[in-house]
């Protein structure tokens, strides 16, 4: 008799549904499995035998055939011990068939018979939800995780027995409740804006590049506060989304670093990669490939903290991530493109020495050094950074000056959140949500400018020789500044203070 199981392989970070057929016959005792397996697939017949044997099932040796249909997909991972036993179960007639009807089951097993955590749970979930599965069985610790999909009962399996106890109706496993996901408590981060001394117009700059989703770039001796500006900054980011939520929750649930007991991501991602990592690690690859530390950032920050000094080809791979919010990685195995909508912060010194016009530190560099060490930063990774800051030494006077700060992070959110607000309403028909996204359509419809500020960007572009990108640039980030100050049209002071943003490129080419 062949039975059919439900149960879910993964294609970049999305579930594809699976159905695990099980057949068994008279002949040579063997255990097969078929469908495109990988090592770890295969390996599933000693843990499947193992764990049936400790369960206190026996197998009466006869042939069993395991197809993973369709075949065409790799099947990859442990995935597959849970919904394997369940076939042969089936097939024994030790549970009956149709319990599982309209139900996925997905999980590791261990030798024990007890299941084990597994990645990629939100999206397994998601899958069985679009396929109009009304039941999901998952390992106990992945419950909370699947049970954020509304409308799907998420059965937590503590091992083989119970499941079979639950279908044999000996004892009940009740379904998981979660409270619900739009509600689910958000952790408010310890960490303000306040606490930074000075640096008022670092902060206004960030604020800035929150309220319209912009690149940044930071330039300033150490110890000038650049990390400890941009850690700050999803402090002063809105809230993500329930349908945020959910996209890098699975992303990170794929990649197998979603915290534990963590149904939901709430707050938005802060990814800091070292500047050793490889170019795909910051892509992500491998043969067959996951997610890169771009999509880990996914609706959240990506920093990347002394710049010059990440290899030339890993900074190079964020050019196209950065303009279609999209990734694409192919290799021998596949083709898959992974969501990476972010915002790129990125903080380095003038120079190697990191004293080049510090006020109070000679510079040891000589100018063949200064030249060598920006020239690591490409053009058009530059022109990708909408705002520029250069971040000055803090004084003495700002440090010990104990009077509240001008402004707290929260303050600093309600300002960004209204600024969205107005870009929400001006893009709701235009499938794009902040200034940043623009497209060159969209620049001319929204960023119209007067015959005195239109002089005031000639000249600004002739003046600083800036590029095609860099004028969009601009436009883009003048836009942001009315909306932040809830102007209807960009005015000469918007336009001034965006020009005064680009001031490192003409700084950084010809140096």
């Amino acid at each position: 008799m062949i039975t059919k199981i439900n149960s879910c392989a993964f294609i970049g970070i999305d579930g594809v549904i699976i159905e695990v057929e099980t057949d068994i016959s008279k002949g040579v005792p063997s255990f097969e499995i078929v469908g495109l397996p990988d090592t770890a697939v295969k390996e599933s017949k000693e843990r499947v035998r193992s764990a049936l044997k400790n369960s206190k099932i026996q197998i009466p040796p006869m042939k069993y055939t395991i197809n993973l249909a369709p075949a065409s997909i790799k099947k990859e991972g442990a995935l597959f011990d849970f919904p394997i036993a369940a076939g042969i179960l089936c097939s024994l007639k030790l549970i009956p068939k149709d319990a599982l009807l309209n139900h996925m089951i997905i999980g590791e097993l261990s030798l024990n018979g007890e299941l084990r955590s597994a990645h990629g749970i939100l999206a397994a979930a998601i899958a069985a939800k679009q396929a109009g599965m009304v039941g999901i069985f998952v390992p106990e610790n992945n419950a909370s995780e699947a049970s954020v999909v509304d409308g799907l009962k998420v059965y937590p399996c503590k091992n083989l027995t119970d499941f079979i106890r639950h279908l044999t109706g000996e004892a009940e496993i009740l379904p998981f409740k979660v409270e619900n996901a739009d509600s689910l408590k958000r952790v408010r981060l310890s960490i303000d804006y306040a606490e930074v001394k000075g640096q008022e117009s670092a902060k206004r700059a960030l604020e800035i590049a929150a309220a319209g989703g912009h690149n940044c770039l930071m330039v300033g001796s150490p110890g000038t506060g650049k990390t400890m500006l941009a850690k700050r900054l999803p402090t002063i980011l809105p809230d993500l989304t329930f349908d945020e939520s959910m996209e890098v929750t699975k992303i990170h649930s794929i990649s197998g670093i979603l915290p534990p007991k963590t149904p939901l991501i709430t707050e938005r991602p802060f990814r800091s990669p070292h500047h050793t990592i490889s170019a795909n690690g910051m892509s992500g690859g491998g043969r067959v490939p996951r997610p890169g530390e771009v999509s880990l950032a996914h609706h959240g920050v990506l920093f990347l903290d002394e710049l010059p000094e990440f290899h030339k080809d890993t900074l190079e791979v964020l050019r196209q991530p950065l303009e279609d919010s999209k990734i694409t990685i192919s290799r021998v195995a596949s083709t898959l493109t992974y969501p990476c909508n972010i915002m790129l912060i990125t903080a380095m010194n003038p120079c190697r020495c990191g004293f080049l016009n510090d006020p109070y530190h000679e510079c040891t560099c000589t100018p063949h050094q200064v030249h060598q060490y920006l020239s690591k930063i490409s053009g058009p990774l530059l022109d990708r950074m909408d705002i520029h800051i250069e971040v000055n030494p803090i004084k003495y006077d700002d440090l010990s000056d104990n009077s509240p700060a001008v402004a707290t992070s929260q303050e600093i959110k309600k300002r960004v959140c209204d600024a969205r607000d107005i870009q929400k309403k001006r893009f709701e028909n235009d499938g794009i949500f902040t200034n940043s996204q623009m497209s060159d359509s969209h620049i001319e419809k929204y960023c119209k400018l007067g015959e005195a500020e239109n002089k005031i960007l000639k000249s600004a572009f002739e003046k600083l020789g800036l590029s095609a990108r860099a004028y969009n640039r601009i436009l883009k980030v003048a836009r942001t500044i009315a909306d932040l100050d809830n102007s209807e049209n960009i005015s000469k002071k918007h336009l001034l203070e965006a020009i005064q943003y680009r001031s490192m490129d003409s700084k950084l080419k010809n140096t």
